[in-house]
């Protein structure tokens, strides 16, 4: 294993992606720690010491890796960027002119990721003015008023660092795709969530073993038991797959002889990767966004967001509604993002085309309805294990009563982003002859 990472740094165009990726992961953690111009320092400590973890902070705070309970510039996370690309991926589905810039390929995609910006300032906005306000009056901060002098220059100030927070971690996303290893978005993702598991661990031990509980001990061990066990379950759900077998017909042109031989398809059996645990997550942070976008205290606003705050904000995700609905969600998204990875009759034409078919079915229309009746087989026990893992430590904690700072979807979200990034470093040593983490 050390060889491996001897491997990965005498190679000097992947090192420098990967130094070039933990520099950002550097700029992004000091951006966390920089407060926003205008709130009172003091009020922000005060509000750190109380532990206040739950409700609709805690779940903002969660994947900011605790950006917000600092009122840092990047308070807002990736948070509005991977809202801003599900309504664009959802509105794709409906609008032809959509799908159609979607079918046009680079070109059409710089378009989409254009219109996702636009969408991703926008909410950056409304959600740093809601925020504002609510932390000017204590609503969401156990009273605690994080903004003393509440004037309209004051505010604009404050909103305009935090959308421009936003922008910027954007930025720093997509330099990441682009100079270092892996996906930039689920890298800021995954270092946020990553920097807030050991102070969730610190947590369950304060709670179990410090605080004199019986059997605190055997609880806590229960947790750590459990936390490993979905890390080695991710990882064997995730190097799952079906292998479709595809022979080729002999072609002579010439004096040559092509084709005959046979391959494969490898349909995975979690094809969408972590993507629906993001996607479902930002969809129940999407009501939690409208709810901090409401700048008001009236009576049934009020109650709305006590609602969100109480059944989907909860940074535990122990309430019924939460846990039902995140299940449902999960398994929705793995379906809907499947289809969009893989289409069983644009692969069909590719077969055919190349002059390919499957052992047993007839060419066409036949080899896309068995692909997709292979797909739909091996989704439905991805999109289960996808949702039980997610829900499964927000059951835990439910049962233990115990309040635990980190959820199936974070552990998701993190193993699943790493074995994606280990993959890509793998296709870098591979490429060269050198040993894989993987193989």
């Amino acid at each position: 294993m050390l060889s491996i990472y001897r491997n990965m740094f005498k190679i000097p165009d992947l090192r420098g992606k990967i130094l070039f990726t933990l520099f950002i992961f550097f700029v992004y953690r000091l951006g966390t720690a920089i407060p926003v111009p205008g709130v009172s320092l003091s009020a922000v400590n005060e509000l750190a010491q109380t532990g206040q973890q739950q409700g609709i902070l805690g779940l903002l705070n969660l994947f900011s890796g605790g950006a917000l309970n600092r009122f840092s510039v990047f308070s807002l996370g990736i948070m509005p960027y991977i809202t801003a690309a599900i309504i664009m991926q959802l509105l794709a589905a409906v609008i032809p002119k959509l799908q159609a810039l979607q079918d046009e390929g680079q070109s059409g995609q710089k378009v989409i990721t254009q219109w996702t910006r636009y969408i991703t300032i926008l909410l950056a906005l409304l959600q740093s003015t809601g925020l504002t306000y609510l932390f000017a009056q204590g609503t969401l901060t156990a009273g605690i008023s994080l903004i003393p002098n509440y004037t309209p220059a004051r505010v604009a100030l404050i909103v305009l660092t935090m959308t421009a927070g936003t922008a910027f971690i954007m930025w720093l996303g997509e330099l990441i795709t682009e100079r270092g290893v892996g996906n930039g978005m689920s890298l800021i993702i995954f270092i946020a969530i990553a920097s807030r598991l050991p102070a969730s661990f610190a947590s369950i031990w304060a709670n179990t073993v410090l605080s004199g509980r019986n059997g605190g001990v055997v609880i806590f061990g229960v947790f750590i038991l459990v936390f490993l066990a979905l890390i080695v379950g991710i990882i064997y759900v995730e190097q799952g797959q079906r292998r479709i077998p595809i022979q080729f017909a002999k072609r002579v042109r010439g004096r040559r002889v092509l084709g005959g031989q046979s391959t494969y398809i490898p349909l995975k059996v979690n094809t969408a990767g972590v993507i629906p645990v993001i996607f479902a997550t930002s969809f129940m942070y999407f009501p939690v966004l409208i709810a901090t976008a409401i700048p008001t205290d009236k009576p049934f606003w009020a109650s709305v967001r006590n609602w969100i705050s109480v059944n989907i904000g909860n940074s535990n995700g122990t309430s019924t509604f939460y846990i039902i609905l995140l299940f449902i969600l999960i398994i929705f998204f793995t379906y809907f993002y499947t289809a969009i990875q893989f289409d069983p009759v644009r692969q069909a034409e590719l077969i055919q085309r190349q002059g390919g078919f499957i052992p047993g079915v007839r060419p066409g229309s036949q080899t896309s309805k068995h692909l997709a009746h292979i797909l739909n087989r091996i989704t439905l026990p991805g999109s289960l294990f996808l949702a039980i893992v997610s829900v499964l430590p927000a059951i835990a904690s439910a049962i233990f009563s115990v309040p635990v700072g980190f959820s199936g979807v974070s552990i998701l979200i993190v193993v699943g982003v790493a074995l994606e990034t280990m993959k890509q470093v793998e296709s870098q040593l591979t490429m060269r002859n050198y040993e894989g983490f993987l193989t």
